[in-house]
């Protein structure tokens, strides 16, 4: 290759000058930043105030505010990161990942997000790394800093809504298990709020949420001055030990983004189990409310149960509490321990019938290291299937590297887990495949449940991650539900262990709800919601390899629900089941898609579940 002259190079020096753009003399600091939107998707804003030194963080969507600017800092015991801050530098990256879950709204994923790390540092020299993602479905951002700068006190974070951006928002609880009501951003009343929170703003809907949760940080609530649209992050600790914190994620876009959203899978540690072939979702005959403490006593009523569970196809048998009720009186220093149990009996009953036993085992009985290797490996030699493990109750760091520990021993035992009186699902899917659900939702047991709850939870707690609302008590009086609405959960609610909570004998009253039953999967393929409203009505559609599942439910007066079915392609049969004037009826419908709708007449409160699959000739059915 020829060498370049001196006169080549100072002519394109030259060149170079004059394509740059003119500089003033002492060009000021850069003070505010964007992280430029994906296509659809929102961008993401930060500003550094000069005279004070403080960030806000805001987003857009389309050229439209869905959060307003909004304070970020970071206040430890020994730098103050939330003012006098001074800017640094950018590092930007492209985060390409593509991952699969045992469970959720589909199997596989592919995520695609840029990011860009902004590092700030205070007078004193003190740095603090802001680091930020933009994805198709929303934003996030968290903190990083030194070890050394002492236990973080709190967060400035907050998030300014809209005054009259409507809000569904449930009030904090340790356990998650609070019902979720309408409000706007401003007149929700002064108090503690869970994460995750639904505000509808501009015409867009924005989630506030957050991934990544683990021991290395305390769990999160918004707290809302009354008069405001300002909802401030709070930490449970008042001294918690970080070197960074979970993401804070705001899911934004159409309702159908936010409800199909997988981005607090995205944004999580990727798994922590290489082999997951031992881990297999699926159905649960759950026998509390069937029979409370006095079956969870019972061998043979146990019995009886995996033998309804094998005749529907049901995988498992959840065994509540009662089963080791006499457990003190049991030998633990032999090696056969516990040699007074029947729980080894029920176990091998149900393998022989294809029913695996999940039991409940209180977090109490497994909150030390000797005891989780007293109890995990027996249950796992018995040939135990799962655990339910309830009433952690609290997002403490402590009880979170609580977490840390149980998470890898069940995962070494081989036992899927059902977490209760728990946190929810920050990611913990795509990190620990073996966690196929959790509680956290004001859920079937209670007794104060209602439509307009029941209509929001698709678009809130259950965007997140698998919710454990235990579905179908048919048997219980005051359910606010009709039979259809009711059988419709299982599709309208994901879990990856599906805990059906009604008696044998109210589902042999309803065979349509049996059949139906026996057919619809805990896993997807894809999720797509067709229509909704937070408290209003939801119709979603899941696959499952070559067929689609409906589930449908209304909060109020009785209506007719027509939806598309855009996800269709050619001729499909619709099997529908609905409340007829004595129960519940099956009819067909053949549709054309992708133009075909599905029109359903539902009562007060009411609903259908609905199968779809290929037409041709000679079908009649979507049974297999």
């Amino acid at each position: 290759m020829p060498t370049a002259t001196p006169i080549r190079l100072c002519a394109a020096l030259l060149l170079c000058l004059f394509l740059l753009p003119a500089l003033p003399a002492s060009a000021a600091p850069a003070t505010s930043w964007t992280i430029s939107a994906l296509p659809g998707g929102p961008a993401a804003e930060l500003s550094l105030d000069p005279q004070a030194g403080s960030l806000t963080f805001a987003a857009t969507r389309r050229g439209v505010r869905v959060l307003e600017p909004s304070p970020v800092g970071i206040v430890t015991e020994r730098a103050d990161l939330s003012q006098g801050l001074s800017f640094l530098r950018r590092r930007d990256r492209l985060v390409t990942e593509h991952y699969t879950t045992t469970v959720g709204k589909r199997l596989k994923r592919s995520a695609l997000m840029r990011e860009a790390t902004f590092a700030f540092a205070n007078a004193a020299g003190a740095r603090l790394d802001l680091v930020v993602r933009v994805a198709r479905d929303g934003v996030a951002y968290r903190y990083r800093l030194p070890a050394d700068y002492g236990p973080v006190l709190r967060e400035t974070s907050a998030y300014a809504l809209p005054q009259n951006a409507t809000a569904w928002l449930a009030q904090h609880r340790r356990d998650y298990e609070n019902p979720f009501v309408q409000y706007t951003a401003l007149t929700a009343p002064a108090a503690d709020y869970m994460v995750p929170a639904l505000f509808e703003t501009g015409g867009d809907y924005l989630l506030i949420t957050e991934s990544g949760l683990d021991g290395g940080y305390s769990g999160p609530r918004l707290a809302h001055e009354e008069g405001t649209g300002t909802y401030a992050l709070r930490l449970w600790d008042e001294k918690v030990q970080a070197g960074q914190t979970p993401w804070r994620v705001l899911i934004a876009g159409d309702l159908a983004t936010v409800t199909e959203s997988t981005l607090v899978d995205d944004l999580a540690p990727d798994s922590r189990v290489r082999d997951t072939s031992w881990i297999a979702p699926g159905q649960v005959l759950w026998t509390w409310l069937a029979g409370g403490r006095e079956a969870g006593q019972s061998l043979e009523k146990q019995q009886a149960f995996v033998d309804y569970a094998s005749a529907r196809g049901w995988p498992y048998v959840a065994v509540d509490a009662g089963w080791y009720f006499l457990k003190d009186q049991w030998d633990v220093t032999d090696p056969n321990w516990p040699t007074t149990s029947w729980m080894p009996r029920l176990v091998e009953y149900g393998r022989a019938k294809g029913v695996g036993i999940v039991v409940w085992i209180h977090f109490r009985d497994l909150d030390t290291p000797e005891e989780r290797g007293l109890w995990l490996p027996t249950l796992s030699r018995w040939g135990v299937r799962g655990v339910k493990i309830d009433f952690m109750d609290s997002e403490s760091q402590e009880r979170l590297r609580w977490y840390d520990e149980i998470l890898p021993a069940t995962a070494a035992n081989r036992l899927l887990v059902n977490f209760h009186g728990s946190t929810i699902p920050k990611g913990i899917h795509r990190t620990w495949p073996h966690v196929m659900t959790m509680e956290g939702v004001h859920g079937g047991e209670k007794r104060t449940l209602t439509t307009a709850h029941l209509t929001t939870l698709p678009f809130t707690r259950n965007v997140v991650g698998s919710m454990d609302y235990t579905p179908m008590a048919f048997h219980r009086a005051g359910r606010p539900t009709s039979d259809a609405h009711e059988l419709g959960l299982a599709v309208t609610y994901e879990s990856g262990l599906q805990d059906l909570a009604g008696t044998v004998e109210s589902y042999q009253a309803r065979p349509e709800a049996e059949r139906f039953l026996e057919q619809v999967p805990t896993a997807w393929d894809e999720t797509r919601l067709l229509s909704g409203r937070p408290a209003d009505h939801v119709v979603l559609a899941r696959r499952s390899g070559d067929r689609w599942f409906v589930g449908a439910g209304i909060s109020g007066a009785a209506r007719t629900l027509d939806v598309p079915l855009s996800m269709l392609r050619g001729r499909w049969l619709v099997e529908v089941v609905r409340d007829g004037p004595t129960g519940l009826v099956r009819e067909s419908h053949v549709v054309n898609g992708p133009r075909g709708r599905l029109s359903v007449p539902v009562p007060d409160e009411g609903g259908y579940a609905a199968v779809a699959c290929r037409w041709h000739p000679r079908i009649t059915t979507c049974d297999r």
